[in-house]
C-alpha cells in the first residue's frame, strides 16, 4: 500500500490529506486559515507566516496520528492559493507577514505598472493581466515602503514556496505559481528579462523554477518533528490549487471545462499552447502554465463564495442563535429559497464585495443590491446572491467562448459550494447546459497528491492517474423554461456594473482608499 500526502493552503482552511493511489481519502486534518487586520490600518488583510505554517504543521501532525504505518506515505506536495508572497532571509524565515488578496493596498504599484510598463506588453509575455494582487505589485510595495526589509531579502517566496522551503529546505517555485508573478515568460519557460529589468526587482529574489512533481529533497529533521512527517520523506514540488484541481476532473483534453467553486470561482480549460493576444486581455482572461509540462490553462476568476459567508455571518445572526453548527445554519437559510421566485422578486445583485474578477477586473468595484422594495425579504436576497454569482460565472463563460472561439463539450462542477444544490441547479438553468457535480472531495490536495505519485513514477502517466481517481457525480438537467427567463436577465445583470462604476469609484475613493 503506498500513500500520498498533500497539504492545501486555503484562504478559509489550512488540509493536510493522505490519499491512497486510488484517491481514497485515508486520513485528514485541517486548521483555519487566520485573516489578520492590523489594528493601524484596519484596511489592511494580511496572513502571519507563522500561523500559516503553524497550522500546516499542527494539521500534518493530526492528519498522521490517524495512520496505523506512516511510513507507506510516499511523498508529500504542497498546494494553495496562488498570489500571496513574503520576502524571507537565507534561512527562510519570513520578514514581513503575507499580504493577502483581499487587500488593495498595491492599487498604486498596478496604476504604476500599466502605466509604465503597459499591461498588454505584460500580457503578450506572461499571460497575465497587470492585477494588483500579483506577486510583483507586493513586491514593488515592499520595496517602496519598507526598503529595509527588501534589502535583507534573500528571496520573494508564494505561499506554498514557503511551506516547501520549511518542509525541505530548498527554495524554489513551479511554473504555475511562477505564473502569479507577472514576471514569467510564457513562451520561454523562464524568467522574463525585460519585465526584471523594468520592474527593478532584482533577479536575485526570484526563486528557481522547477516542474511540479520534481522531488526537492527530504523533509528535514526539524520539519519531521514539527509536523510528524517520517524523516526521509520526499518533498515534491505541486503547484496552484486551481490548477491542481484539473488533473482529477480529467481538464487535459480539449472541450472539458472545470468550475472550482471556492472563495473564488475559477472557470478553466486546458490547451496546448498559450493565446497571448489583446482580445484576451480586455476579457481579463489568464494564460497560465499548467502543472503539466507543456500544457497550459485559460482561466477566469472571481470572487464568489465569500459572498454567501458574508450573507450568513451578516444577515443570519438570527438563525445561528439556535444552530449547533455552520451546516444547520446552511439548511435553515437555503430552506426558505423553496418559497422565492426566479428573479429573487426582481432583486438583483453585483458580487464584487471583495472587488471585481474576470470579465471586469476592477479593484474599487464594490458589491451592490439592487431593486429592492418593501416586499423585498431575505430569502429574496440570499437568492438574489446565487443568482448574481451564477450571472458572473456566466459572463466569465461567455468571455472565454467569445475571445477563444471555442465551445464546450461539458462542464463540471467541484469545490466546496458544489453541495449546494439550489447553487448548482440554478447554474444548470442559467446556462441551457447539464452540469455535472464531481464526486471527488477535495480536488485540489487529490491534484497535488497525484503529482506526487507522478514525480515518483508511481503512476505510468497522467492519463492513468485520472483513471484511478476519477469518479462520475450527479448531472442537473437544466429547465428551459428558466433559460429563458434568465437569459433577459442576464442583459440586465451586465449593465450594473457600468451604471455603478462612477459611484462605486467615488465611495471607494473616499472609504476605502489606503
Amino acid at each position: 500500500m503506498d500513500y500520498l500526502m498533500a497539504i492545501d493552503l486555503g484562504s478559509t482552511s489550512i488540509k493536510a490529506i493522505v490519499f491512497d493511489l486510488d484517491g481514497n481519502r485515508i486520513a485528514s486534518a485541517s486548521r483555519p486559515t487566520e485573516k489578520v487586520t492590523p489594528p493601524d490600518h484596519p484596511d489592511w488583510i494580511i496572513w502571519d507566516p507563522d500561523q500559516i505554517w503553524g497550522g500546516a504543521a499542527d494539521a500534518c501532525k493530526e492528519a498522521i496520528s490517524q495512520l496505523d504505518d506512516p511510513s507507506l506515505i510516499r511523498g508529500v506536495a504542497v498546494t494553495g492559493m496562488g498570489m500571496d508572497g513574503v520576502p524571507v532571509d537565507a534561512q527562510g524565515n519570513a520578514l514581513y507577514p503575507f499580504i493577502s488578496w483581499h487587500d488593495t493596498r498595491t492599487a498604486p504599484q498596478a496604476e504604476w505598472w500599466c502605466n509604465n510598463i503597459g499591461a498588454e506588453r505584460t500580457f503578450m509575455i506572461t499571460g497575465f493581466p497587470s492585477w494588483a494582487i500579483v506577486a510583483v505589485m507586493r513586491m514593488l510595495w515592499m520595496k517602496e515602503h519598507q526598503p529595509e526589509i527588501m534589502a535583507r531579502a534573500h528571496k520573494w517566496l508564494l505561499i506554498e514556496d514557503f511551506v516547501n522551503a520549511k518542509l525541505s529546505g530548498v527554495m524554489s517555485t513551479d511554473f504555475s505559481m511562477a505564473s502569479c508573478m507577472l514576471l514569467l515568460d510564457q513562451a520561454q519557460r523562464k524568467w522574463s528579462d525585460e519585465l526584471v529589468e523594468a520592474s527593478g526587482i532584482p533577479r536575485s529574489l526570484l526563486p528557481e523554477i522547477r516542474v511540479s512533481g520534481t522531488p526537492l529533497g527530504p523533509i528535514t529533521p526539524e520539519a519531521s518533528a514539527a509536523t510528524g512527517i517520517p524523516e526521509g520523506t520526499p518533498i515534491l514540488q505541486g503547484g496552484h490549487d486551481h490548477i491542481c484541481a484539473t488533473l482529477p476532473a480529467g481538464l487535459f483534453r480539449p472541450g472539458a471545462v472545470l468550475d472550482i467553486i471556492g472563495t473564488w470561482e475559477c472557470v478553466q480549460m486546458a490547451l496546448t499552447e498559450p493565446v497571448l493576444t489583446p482580445e484576451i486581455l480586455q476579457a481579463d482572461l489568464c494564460m497560465q502554465a499548467h502543472v503539466l509540462p507543456g500544457s497550459f490553462v485559460a482561466w477566469g476568476g472571481a470572487p464568489s463564495g465569500e459572498s454567501l459567508e458574508w450573507f450568513r455571518r451578516e444577515m443570519g445572526k438570527d438563525v445561528e442563535l439556535g444552530a449547533k453548527d455552520n451546516d444547520a445554519v446552511w439548511n435553515t437559510l437555503l430552506a426558505g429559497l423553496k418559497q422565492t421566485e426566479l428573479g429573487a422578486s426582481g432583486a438583483m445583485y453585483l458580487p464584487h464585495i471583495s472587488a471585481a474578477g474576470c470579465p471586469i477586473a476592477d479593484t474599487k468595484s464594490l458589491g451592490a443590491f439592487v431593486g429592492i422594495n418593501t416586499q423585498t425579504t431575505r430569502d429574496d436576497l440570499l437568492r438574489a446572491v446565487i443568482e448574481g454569482l451564477n450571472f458572473q460565472f456566466l459572463h466569465i463563460l461567455e468571455a472565454m467562448q467569445t475571445r477563444l472561439n471555442t465551445s464546450f463539450e461539458s462542464i463540471t462542477v467541484t469545490g466546496g459550494v458544489a453541495r449546494n444544490e439550489f447553487w448548482i441547479q440554478n447554474k444548470a438553468d442559467m446556462l441551457g447546459l447539464p452540469v455535472e457535480v464531481s464526486d471527488i472531495k477535495d480536488a485540489s490536495p487529490l491534484g497535488a497528491a497525484m503529482l506526487v505519485g507522478l514525480g515518483l513514477n508511481l503512476y505510468a502517466d497522467v492519463q492513468e492517474a485520472y483513471e484511478r481517481v476519477k469518479a462520475k457525480g450527479k448531472i442537473y438537467q437544466p429547465r428551459a423554461e428558466a433559460t429563458d427567463a434568465y437569459r433577459k436577465s442576464f442583459e440586465i445583470y451586465k449593465s450594473l456594473y457600468p451604471a455603478l462604476k462612477p459611484v462605486h469609484h467615488a465611495l471607494f475613493d473616499m472609504f476605502r482608499q489606503s
